[in-house]
């Protein structure tokens, strides 16, 4: 008799007990200030990017200072096959040309400015993607698109790499997206192609991202992931341009 009462009121407390918190956001555009807000107060990160698009594998790694005048970065991908440095500081995107290209680029110089609309050889065969490349390794960009085009289909708390965080589960529209688009689509992708695709967002205790996951599958019919994983926070990390005479 004596156990029994024992188990009752195990029982009776265990169902007594607090639910587990709530994730902290139910609306995708409160999500996107928070997290912007937190990365930009965590001053910066390492990251790591995965792009998986068909059969084509790339890997990327480096380390960014986020702020207020906007993100600088320095990584290394192996976009082309081989590995090349890039370095994005105040708004100029510097790419460290594979040595056997450089007389195809015509400079001589390790390194070249790049941009999307660039009218240098290297530019218009590769400023669009490595563009998009590098702003695809800031969360400030995604968080963007979920900010613009994000609705909130899933939340929980969960860990994450044994790092306790509020996974989320984000559905973004693509027409409500313009021309502000991830890496991979085309410019002209919202109109032609519409539909939505998921993104998944894992944030630590104060918001700060720790993975992004874009699968952009739905839309190109094809598998088509990128993640971008964040360590690190606010270590000091040193993102300088190139010397100025080593630039073409």
């Amino acid at each position: 008799m004596r156990k029994a009462a024992v188990v009752l009121l195990f029982v009776l407390l265990a169902g007594c007990s607090d639910p587990p918190p709530r994730p902290a956001f139910d609306d995708a555009r409160a999500l996107a200030d928070a997290a912007t807000a937190a990365t930009t107060s965590g001053g910066s990160a390492k990251f790591a990017t995965d792009v998986a698009v068909g059969s084509v594998r790339s890997k990327s790694q480096g380390q960014a200072r986020f702020g207020d005048g906007g993100t600088a970065q320095v990584m290394t991908t192996d976009f082309l096959g081989e590995p090349m440095e890039l370095r994005l500081v105040a708004g100029k995107l510097y790419a460290k040309v594979p040595e056997g290209s450089r007389d195809e680029v015509g400079t001589g110089k390790p390194w070249v400015v790049v941009a999307a609309d660039g009218t240098d050889p290297f530019s218009q065969v590769l400023g669009g993607s490595l563009t998009q490349l590098a702003a695809q390794n800031d969360p400030a960009h995604t968080l963007g698109e979920i900010r613009a085009a994000g609705t909130i289909v899933a939340a929980e708390r969960t860990n994450l790499a044994g790092v306790a965080a509020e996974h989320y589960r984000i559905d973004l529209e693509l027409a409500r997206l313009g021309t502000d688009l991830p890496a991979g689509l085309p410019a002209d992708a919202a109109g032609r192609l519409g539909g939505k695709f998921p993104v998944e967002l894992w944030l630590d205790e104060t918001h700060r991202p720790l993975q992004i996951v874009l699968d952009l599958s739905p839309i190109l019919q094809g598998e088509a992931r990128i993640t971008t994983r964040y360590t690190d926070w606010s270590t000091p990390v040193d993102v300088q341009p190139p010397p100025a005479g080593e630039v073409g």
